[in-house]
C-alpha cells in the first residue's frame, strides 16, 4: 500500500510504494500539497504493480512532469517525426532512395489513422506487424518485407534521439518470401512484343534488350546519353549510380538513326516516357503500360477494370507477370551467356557488380564488350 512520510527538514511528502520484485522504494514527490502527493503516490505504486510498458510508463511520467513543471515531456508524434525523418535523409541519400522512404514512412502513418497523431513511443509492435501484412496483400512478401526495413530504420533513428528505449518495428519478423515466377523473353517473344508496340516502345524495348537497363534507366535517356559516331551509350544508372558504357547493337543503332535529329542534347529520346520517369511514382505507370503492351501480344492476362464486379479491389494483391520490362534484363544477359560472353565482360555490361571486378578495380576492355554486344541476335527480323 502506497504511504506518504516526510524527512524533518524538507517541505516535499515522500511516497512509498512496493516494486514488483517485492522490494519497497521511496520517491520524493516534489510536491507540497498532500493530497496531490498521494494521487502521485498511487499511481507510481499502480503502475508499478501492472509491470506497465514503455509506453504506458512515459505516459505516467508526462503526467508527472506537468503536474511539478506545468508541462509535459516532449515527444513527437509518428507524423512530426516522420517528417523530421524524411528532411534529415534528403541530405543523407539519393532522390530514388528517398522516394522509397517517403513512400514507407508516409504508408506506415497513414495506415495508424488518428494514432499518427499520439507520442511516437506509443507505436506498438502489433501495428506495425497489421502495416506489414496489409502491405503484403497490397503487392507482395518481398516488397511487404523492403517496407518493414525502412521503418526499422526509421525507428531507430528515434531510439538514437532518446524517444524509445527499444525499436517496435524491430520485433517485427519479415515475411517468408516465394521464389519469383519472372523469367527470360524468348526470341518469338519479343517479336511479338515488338509487332504490337508503338514507335516509341519499340525503341525502349530495343534499348532494354541491348544494353540491359532498367525502365527508369531507358526511359530517362536523352541526346546526351548517345554517341552516335563512336557507336555507345553512356548513363549513370539510378539505382546504383553505376557509370556505364554500352556498345549500340545494331538494331538499336538503327533504330536511333531514324528518329529526328536533335539540336538540344537534353531532349530525351523518348518524349512520352520521359515525363513519368522524372516524376515519383511514373516508373509504375510505365510498368502499367508495359503490361497492356504485353496483353495486346497475348502474353499476359488482362487485368479486370475498375468497374468489373468480380474486382478484387485495391486491397488486394495485384497478378503479376513471369516477364516483365525487367525480363529484358534477365534475357540480355541469357543471351550473352548463351553466345559464349564470360562472366566478368557479361557483369560489366549488364551493370552487375562481380565480387572479382570490385575485388581487383578491373576495367574491362571496350573491345571484349564490342565483341560481346556483336553476338546478340537481331530481334527485328520477323518483328
Amino acid at each position: 500500500m502506497a504511504y506518504l512520510r516526510r524527512l524533518p527538514k524538507s517541505p516535499f511528502w515522500i511516497a512509498g510504494f512496493n516494486l514488483p520484485d517485492g522490494r519497497r522504494t521511496q520517491r520524493s514527490t516534489k510536491l507540497t500539497d498532500r493530497k496531490g502527493a498521494m494521487k502521485l503516490a498511487l499511481q507510481w505504486e499502480d503502475a508499478a504493480a501492472k509491470r506497465i510498458t514503455e509506453a504506458q510508463a512515459r505516459r505516467v511520467l508526462s503526467d508527472i512532469h506537468e503536474q511539478i513543471h506545468g508541462t509535459r515531456l516532449a515527444s513527437p508524434s509518428v507524423t512530426e517525426f516522420v517528417a523530421q525523418w524524411l528532411g534529415r535523409k534528403e541530405g543523407e541519400t539519393k532522390a530514388v532512395t528517398l522516394t522509397a522512404y517517403r513512400h514507407a514512412a508516409d504508408e506506415f502513418a497513414a495506415s495508424l489513422g488518428d494514432r499518427a497523431s499520439q507520442p511516437i513511443h506509443y507505436v506498438t509492435p502489433a501495428q506495425v506487424a497489421t502495416w506489414r501484412d496489409a502491405s503484403a496483400m497490397k503487392a507482395t512478401a518481398r516488397t511487404a518485407n523492403n517496407k518493414l526495413k525502412i521503418v526499422r530504420t526509421l525507428f531507430q533513428s528515434a531510439w538514437r534521439d532518446g524517444l524509445l528505449s527499444d525499436n517496435p518495428a524491430a520485433k517485427v519478423s519479415t515475411l517468408k518470401t516465394i521464389e519469383s515466377r519472372r523469367r527470360p523473353f524468348t526470341l518469338g517473344e519479343l517479336q511479338a512484343v515488338l509487332r504490337e508496340a508503338s514507335q516509341e516502345w519499340r525503341g525502349m524495348v530495343l534499348a532494354g534488350l541491348y544494353t540491359g537497363q532498367r525502365l527508369k534507366d531507358i526511359a530517362s535517356l536523352t541526346w546526351a546519353n548517345v554517341e552516335i559516331e563512336r557507336g555507345e551509350i553512356r548513363l549513370v544508372t539510378s539505382k546504383t549510380g553505376r557509370s556505364q558504357i554500352i556498345p549500340l547493337a545494331k538494331p538499336l543503332r538503327a533504330y536511333l538513326a531514324e528518329l529526328p535529329a536533335s539540336d538540344n542534347p537534353r531532349a530525351p529520346l523518348f518524349p512520352s516516357a520521359y515525363p513519368l520517369a522524372m516524376r515519383s511514382g511514373g516508373t509504375a505507370m510505365l510498368s502499367q503500360q508495359f503490361y497492356e503492351l504485353l496483353v495486346s501480344a497475348n502474353l499476359a492476362k488482362e487485368r479486370p477494370g475498375k468497374d468489373e464486379p468480380k474486382r478484387k479491389g485495391r486491397d488486394a494483391a495485384r497478378e503479376h507477370s513471369a516477364i516483365t520490362f525487367h525480363s529484358l534484363r534477365h534475357t540480355a544477359t541469357s543471351l550473352l551467356k548463351a553466345a559464349g560472353v564470360s562472366e566478368s565482360v557479361t557483369r560489366d555490361l549488364i551493370g552487375h557488380e562481380s565480387a572479382e571486378i570490385s575485388r581487383h578495380y578491373t576495367h574491362v576492355d571496350e573491345d571484349a564488350k564490342r565483341n560481346a554486344i556483336a553476338k546478340l541476335p537481331d530481334v527485328t527480323k520477323g518483328a
